[in-house]
């Protein structure tokens, strides 16, 4: 059995991304509903975005993590013209899988909060190994 090389990443990792919410994040221009606000899939990607800035600092070369589980929670609607922030924070190292906590807010309101899990993986061989699966 191979040996696992040990993980470049430690639990307390955090990084935070903000956006500001225009027509184009809503649900009514990403598909997701039909009201004019920070639709689900745009919270959900701005919490992956900042997951993926906790780890870049310390990313190995040729390495790269993608996501693996998601649970979220959206819970406000957040109206074109705000600004939302992403925090994640790096809870728990199991192997090559990073399990982040995840919080969006607007001002002091939680607009969604939950958990994202990304795999450390080699870049080139998950592209490769994609690709043959077309």
């Amino acid at each position: 059995m191979q040996e696992q090389p040990e993980s470049p990443f430690s639990p307390g990792l955090t990084a935070r991304v903000e956006l500001t919410v225009t027509d184009a994040d809503t649900a009514q221009s990403v598909g997701s509903g039909d009201v004019p606000v920070l639709g689900t899939p745009r919270v959900l990607a701005l919490a992956e975005a900042a997951t993926v800035a906790a780890t870049a600092i310390r990313m190995p070369p040729g390495r790269t993590t993608v996501g693996s589980r998601i649970e979220l929670e959206h819970r406000a609607a957040t109206p074109v013209g705000r600004t939302v922030v992403a925090q994640a924070r790096l809870g728990e190292v199991d192997g090559r899988r990073l399990i982040f906590e995840v919080t969006v807010t607007d001002g002091d309101e939680t607009v969604a909060e939950g958990r994202v899990e990304r795999v450390l993986v080699d870049r080139q061989r998950f592209v490769e190994r994609a690709a043959r699966i077309r």
